[in-house]
């Protein structure tokens, strides 16, 4: 099972432990969570804690499963409002993703981790980082197999590749906001396609 469909997977209390985790790891760090305060915040008992999500480190994997989802739940919009131009759907898949990460709680937490703040969190995340990363890139060269491109599979698998990494460091620092950062990519990937980009660059 793929780590996205992992977050829905579970009985109804499943998902407010999830997001409580994910708040009190934003608030208070993940050294912090513990079953016992998830089990007081939801309003259930410690073992319907560990029933649901099992070890902390698989309400780890939940959480980041949970928000991977909503993540990809928005890329997806961005290329069916776009079907038939891949440069405007990247366009608004970066800029999706980079609004949303704005106000996310467990990317506040993650970028705390990567900086020092959380270092038990850290080594969670460098162990799914592979897999995350794996899933994000495949679907994405999925859906951009669906426009004639004239590319080689290999040379898909390059751009989603370097946009994907591109869009994931910005998440974690950004350098610029979603609309410029959006932008640039949107411009790179035309001149990758050797697509007239439809527009110039509307904040550079």
């Amino acid at each position: 099972m793929g780590t996205a469909a992992t977050a829905s997977a579970g009985g109804q209390r499943r998902l407010p432990i999830i997001e409580a985790a994910i708040e009190m790891t934003a608030r208070t760090g993940w050294a912090a969570v513990t079953m016992g305060r998830l089990a007081e915040q939801v309003g259930v008992s410690r073992q319907t804690v560990y029933n649901e999500v099992g070890s902390k480190d698989a309400l780890a994997d939940a959480m980041l499963a949970h928000e991977l989802g909503r993540f990809l739940a928005s890329v997806g919009d961005a290329f069916d409002r776009h079907a038939d131009d891949l440069v405007e759907a990247i366009h608004d898949a970066v800029r999706n993703v980079l609004d949303l990460a704005q106000g996310n709680l467990l990317v506040r937490a993650i970028a705390s981790a990567t900086h020092g703040a959380d270092t038990e969190l850290l080594p969670l995340l460098t162990t799914q980082a592979e897999t995350l990363l794996a899933e994000v890139k495949t679907m994405l060269a999925a859906r951009v197999a669906r426009y004639p491109t004239g590319l080689a599979d290999e040379q898909v698998e390059v751009l989603v590749d370097l946009v994907t990494r591109a869009v994931l460091s910005h998440v974690i620092q950004p350098t610029g906001t979603p609309a410029s950062t959006a932008d640039g990519l949107a411009w790179l990937a035309s001149r990758v396609l050797e697509a007239p980009a439809r527009k110039p660059l509307r904040y550079g």
